[in-house]
């Protein structure tokens, strides 16, 4: 009996630390409300650890090929991140419209936007220390590093 209580303290330990790891970094959060004849309600909530981790599991010729396409666009999103991170609580971009609403900032070190209209509603959230390792990542893939 003592060697199975052992086992499942052991198991449960591991089952937390596990959970503690991939939660460190938050969550990227994606909700898209569309407010119409057959529009979609898509709710997806991601540990962001998880992306650059898989992002391991993607073969090296499709990390190239991604990295060659953002080839242009790489060093100004690290750039844009790495600037993102000196502000951890700072309002970007306000659009007021009469019935449409967008707005961009950064929120307990994530990147956060948000846009209100009749038919739809997106709310995206990204910790910022996620956009940088997948970021990193694509540049260690990219041709000629």
């Amino acid at each position: 009996m003592m060697l199975l209580a052992k086992a499942a303290l052991g198991l449960g330990g591991t089952i937390v630390l596990t959970g503690a790891y991939t939660m460190r970094e938050g969550v990227i959060r994606v909700d898209v409300d569309e407010y119409r004849a057959g529009g979609c309600h898509v709710h997806l909530w991601v540990p962001a650890a998880a992306v650059p981790m898989a992002m391991h599991f993607v073969p090296s010729k499709h990390m190239r090929h991604t990295s060659e396409q953002a080839r242009e666009a790489l060093p100004v999103l690290h750039a844009f991140v790495k600037e993102l991170k000196k502000y951890p609580d700072a309002e970007f971009l306000e659009v007021v419209d009469r019935d449409q609403h967008v707005r961009m900032r950064t929120h307990g070190g994530k990147l956060q936007i948000d846009v209100e209209a009749p038919d739809q509603k997106v709310h995206v959230l990204c910790p910022l220390s996620a956009i940088e390792d997948v970021t990193s990542q694509l540049e260690e893939h990219a041709p000629g590093a």
